[in-house]
């Protein structure tokens, strides 16, 4: 028996159990399916790559075919591990723009204005630049520059300076667009996830307990009331009951299955697996979305600063692990993902409706693939598609995964948006900084917007950041109130990006931090109310 249950131990779950349980006098059980975060592959940063081809701590979802892919099944990768997808993750931290949160709030979600949750932004950080009006010190997670960023990352950069874009060396304070270096979430030479954050200090605490192996397969109700969970470990049902409060934090393909598995969704989509209806909530599982995505890849012979494989890349990095656990510095500290950016597809844009992801190394297939040689690579993303999809289940079986369908490139908007994108990726790399050391694009030949939208469809995929499937908000297909309670259920709330109403302009692991971070207050308040 605990005071609370948390469903996940991802970025949303470590945040929750760290802050409900600095009050010593209330129980928290943090239920996790996968293992402990003790890989090597997770702590090095660049370990991220050998994860990304191994599916290792990784749950590896497909979605459906993707009629707006050429039918093509997309890759959905969601952490499985202490920390969820913060310990598989690029590093990245950025927030959006504060248009984004004060448009949630205009739609009637009281409290979510940029304002309001700018606070628990910066109490989440410790940013290793010093506090300022935008960001905080003190905080659990850890964010810093680059300690050895690549020499081409400060090359995508000028190059961006010479195509006329503003140089940028802070995504997260006064504006957003421009070019630079991406801060990341590091500490001393290596990864910092959620769970290193959050929940690492804290696992002595008398009051906290954390299951790992234990993959939740429904939620129990009473009436109208959850009352805890149902888990699976080693094979075997076990139960645990929460006197105050369910918190589902399982993301956004996986709180939104457990509530259909628990009765609560579609009633229709119910029934269909033969699922007793315990409430008729239409929105569980719509309003899927996710920034589409393309990337483009330009051979750099010889240039083993960029990684590659190479007889010549195996004896760098061989060096570089070597380095790496000496001193936590060099090579193997990148995120790959070093620089980037936030554009605008046309000049009439108020707002940044791009982002550009550098990578340097030659990616092929978003990374899964290896290929000879060495490279750069650079991701363009849609930032605010206007393309929905859902997230269905597959049948009754907890263990199956669910049918996800983003719905990549269906809204004809999102497609004109990404080939401006990619036109003026090209001729961002195609600058003198880059030029100059002998650069040859990959499939160069595409020129017309037929021949790029061709391109688009046969190679676009998710950039890692599916929302929305437990919307929040008043309206009938909205599946949580603005204090993040499942409309219709007491005790039972989502906190993870699930209830984003539309994602956020860029990365969505720091604003699933803050989520958690402000649940983790409303909850306190709750409490203290009665």
């Amino acid at each position: 028996m605990s005071d609370y249950v948390i469903v996940g131990g991802g970025s949303a779950g470590c945040v929750l159990a760290a802050r409900l349980s600095e009050d010593p006098s209330i129980q928290v059980t943090l239920l996790e399916a996968g293992p402990e975060d003790r890989s090597w592959l997770i702590h090095c940063p660049a370990g991220l790559a050998v994860m990304a081809r191994t599916g290792q701590a990784n749950w590896g979802y497909e979605t459906v075919p993707q009629a707006g892919l050429n039918g093509r099944r997309g890759y959905q990768p969601r952490g499985k591990v202490l920390g969820g997808s913060s310990s598989i993750n690029a590093m990245i931290y950025t927030r959006g723009q504060p248009q984004d949160y004060d448009a949630w709030a205009a739609e009637g979600n009281d409290g979510w204005a940029w304002q309001d949750v700018l606070p628990f932004f910066r109490r989440s950080e410790h940013n290793e630049r010093g506090a300022d009006e935008f960001h905080g010190t003190g905080g659990p997670l850890n964010v810093k520059d680059l300690s050895d960023p690549n020499p081409f990352s400060e090359a995508f950069v000028e190059a961006g300076v010479q195509a006329g874009y503003a140089r940028n060396d802070d995504f997260n304070g006064a504006q957003q667009e421009g070019v630079g270096l991406y801060q990341v979430t590091h500490k001393n030479g290596e990864r910092f996830s959620a769970a290193k954050a959050y929940l690492t200090p804290n696992r002595a605490r008398s009051n906290l307990r954390v299951i790992t192996g234990a993959q939740v397969t429904r939620i129990l109700l009473e009436g109208a009331r959850a009352v805890g969970v149902a888990y699976v470990k080693s094979g075997a049902e076990q139960v645990v009951r929460a006197n105050q409060e369910v918190l589902l934090s399982a993301g956004a393909l996986q709180s939104p299955q457990l509530l259909m598995l628990s009765g609560i969704g579609p009633a229709d989509q119910l029934r269909r697996h033969d699922i007793g209806v315990q409430l008729d909530l239409p929105g569980v599982g719509a309003n899927l979305h996710d920034h589409p995505d393309v990337v483009q890849g330009w051979d750099v012979p010889g240039a083993h600063d960029l990684f590659g494989v190479s007889a010549a890349g195996a004896w760098r990095v061989a060096k570089g692990i070597g380095r790496w656990r000496r001193e936590r510095r060099g090579l193997l500290t990148s995120n790959f993902a070093e620089a980037g950016g936030f554009i605008r597809s046309a000049e009439s844009e108020l707002l940044s409706d791009l982002q550009l992801h550098f990578v340097v190394g030659k990616l092929v297939n978003h990374g899964r693939s290896a290929a000879w040689g060495h490279g750069f690579s650079c991701h363009v993303c849609v930032l605010r598609p206007r393309s929905r999809g859902s997230l269905q289940l597959a049948s009754a079986d907890p263990l199956a995964a669910p049918l996800i369908d983003p719905g990549f490139l269906q809204d004809p908007d999102d497609m004109r948006r990404l080939i401006a994108g990619f036109r003026q990726m090209r001729e961002l790399l195609s600058q003198p900084a880059l030029a100059r050391h002998g650069g040859r694009e990959n499939s160069a030949a595409m020129r017309s917007d037929a021949e790029i939208e061709g391109f688009i469809r046969a190679h676009a995929d998710t950039i890692y950041h599916p929302v929305g499937t437990c919307r929040m908000g008043k309206g009938p297909f909205d599946v949580v109130d603005s204090r993040l309670r499942v409309h219709g259920v007491r005790g039972l709330r989502v906190v993870d990006a699930s209830i984003m109403p539309q994602v956020v302009s860029g990365n969505t692991n720091a604003p699933t931090i803050m989520i958690a971070e402000k649940a983790a207050h409303m909850i306190r308040e709750t409490a203290i109310r009665g």
